[in-house]
């Protein structure tokens, strides 16, 4: 047996013994998750993070996502879980794991700077016969093209890419993650997982490790396929909610219920998937995944305009929710400017504690241009700051006295909400999620 095949078969044996050493870069919402499923299976877990902050809690037992108790991370650490800041540790581990975030600059445009900083960071720390796996959602390409070159250059050796069993060095996949906050109907090991290799050892080896987490893996026959996969599922639901969001300033203005459409589709048993429409797009996948497409398409000189109009109407829905809430102030004898608006939740969608690329956070930017005076309330968020596209600077604002309020405007319908008590309260509700069905009140208007 060669000094390789060696190589292959002692990672594939401690992967299969539960002693391969896993590392994750990026203790967000995707690799805390990811690392708490390696070290239920019994796994040394090392999370890397560059956030100093995040990193301590996590060594103190804690936790700063809310779907994620600190119990689950003291059952971790007993596992042997721990976290750092210092990526010279990447050198001990036998696979890393890069689940950092993919946004786009101002411009549209993907920025890839998370990404590359990692790589920067870890390039002079890869060795030999180390598995190196990307999951962050990013362009058909970026593997090959990014991954591979930056991990070459920056080790500081000869050490290369190894593409099949006879060549020395380290193996290199990609494997999009597919996690889904606020679900709890899937297990996260019930979703199957799409992997693609660098050459069919890094696809072997990639897949005896996510075998041992997830109950299935679906093997591709190369990184840009399973790249593509990512970005084909959440272009799928981005152009069907534009379609759905679409449909609903139509029925608004046909006075049809549009939620009652769907609902009564959705009985056919085949050929439709409900979606349903909101006050716009959030979240770290569905408005930022296909302009990542859209851009790489013009190194093809293809231009995707399905996916680009789908976008186009999805952005404009907070600006449809603000006209609306304008109509409706209307009505009660009100004009928007100087019109005290309570905004209720802030959050991107029902029931987690995720600001990322939310609708809410622009629309509160479109009333305070307008003139309103605007309050928000959302249980999982104490204060608005600052982030990457917005300035907010705001405190929650408890969920009294509604009737100060010219309009209570839905945006996020966390179950938390007493629906009832708060359309007796308030003197209008601009609904945007049919968070009030079934509630009958003239003081309700649907958007």
């Amino acid at each position: 047996m060669t000094t390789t095949s060696t190589t292959i078969t002692g990672l594939k044996s401690r992967i299969e013994t539960r002693q391969a050493r896993i590392g994750i870069v990026g203790m967000g919402y995707v690799g805390l998750p990811l690392a708490l499923l390696f070290s239920e299976q019994r796994f040394p877990v090392t999370g890397f993070d560059i956030d100093a902050q995040k990193v301590g809690t996590l060594n103190a037992g804690g936790s700063y996502i809310v779907r994620i108790p600190g119990t689950e991370v003291q059952s971790a650490q007993r596992n042997g879980f721990k976290a750092t800041t210092d990526y010279s540790e990447i050198a001990k581990m036998d696979a890393v794991i890069i689940c950092v975030p993919t946004p786009l600059n101002e411009y549209h445009e993907p920025d890839l700077s998370y990404i590359t900083g990692t790589l920067e960071a870890m390039a002079p720390h890869v060795r030999e016969g180390q598995l190196i796996v990307l999951e962050s959602t990013t362009y058909p390409g970026t593997t090959e093209e990014v991954v591979v070159p930056m991990l070459e250059r920056g080790n500081g050796t000869e050490l290369r890419v190894a593409r099949d069993a006879e060549s020395k060095g380290f193996y290199v996949a990609f494997s999009p993650e597919r996690e889904d906050p606020g679900n709890d109907t899937v297990a996260r090991r019930d979703i199957p997982k799409v992997i693609g290799g660098c050459g069919p050892v890094a696809l072997e080896l990639a897949s005896a490790m996510y075998s041992a987490i997830f109950n299935r893996t679906i093997p591709v026959s190369s990184p840009a396929a399973a790249e593509m996969t990512k970005l084909l599922e959440n272009i799928y639901r981005c152009v069907n909610i534009a379609l759905v969001n679409e449909l609903k300033q139509l029925c608004l203005r046909m006075d049809i219920d549009l939620f009652e459409v769907i609902h009564a589709a959705k009985t056919k048993p085949f050929g439709f998937q409900a979606f349903y429409p909101g006050p716009g797009l959030g979240g770290h996948c569905i408005p930022i995944d296909p302009f990542y497409l859209s851009w790489k398409a013009k190194e093809f000189d293809f231009h995707t305009r399905f996916i680009e109009l789908a976008g186009e109407v999805n952005s404009k829905m907070p600006y449809f929710v603000i006209e609306q809430t304008m109509a409706a102030l209307n009505e009660h004898g009100k004009a928007l400017n100087g019109s005290k608006v309570l905004v209720l939740g802030v959050a991107y969608k029902r029931d987690v504690d995720d600001l990322r690329e939310s609708p809410a956070l622009t629309i509160i930017e479109l009333l305070r241009k307008r003139g309103a005076i605007v309050s928000y309330n959302d249980p999982y968020f104490a204060r608005v700051g600052r982030g990457r596209h917005y300035d907010l600077n705001m405190e929650n604002t408890p969920l009294v006295d509604l009737g100060q309020y010219d309009a209570v405007l839905i945006v996020t319908d966390h179950s938390d909400y007493d629906y009832a008590r708060i359309v007796a309260e308030a003197k209008l509700v601009v609904d945007t999620r049919n968070a009030t069905k079934g509630i009958v009140s003239d003081k309700i208007v649907h958007c």
